[in-house]
């Protein structure tokens, strides 16, 4: 069953796979920054409260950006619904975790 709290809890692993890809590859980072301008541009009202909350996040630094990506909050959680973090894992590395998540997810009773 996918509760809320299971979807957040894949939401963290993933953000925490793409953290640690962006330290290992930070020139990927401009792709945070493109996608902001894009969805500053074309998303709902609704939407825009967050994207400027990551705006200025990453007009603090990656490492800032990747703090609360990563962060165990429900303000954090609320925020990577609207991941400006698109992009930086290949579809072959999504693919990769998602698959994983399934697969532990199908063995855990919890």
């Amino acid at each position: 069953m996918r509760t809320h709290q299971v979807l957040d809890q894949r939401s963290l692993e993933l953000h925490r796979l793409i953290a640690a890809k962006l330290q290992q590859e930070p020139v990927l980072f401009v792709a945070v920054r493109e996608n902001l301008a894009h969805w500053s541009a074309t998303v709902s009202a609704g939407t825009q409260p967050y994207i400027a909350e990551w705006r200025n996040l990453a007009d603090q630094g990656m490492a800032a950006c990747l703090a609360v990506a990563t962060q165990e909050s429900e303000h954090a959680a609320a925020l990577r619904q609207a991941s400006p973090f698109a992009g930086i894992l290949t579809h072959k590395e999504r693919f990769a975790f998602f698959k994983a998540w399934s697969a532990r997810r199908s063995h855990d009773p919890h």
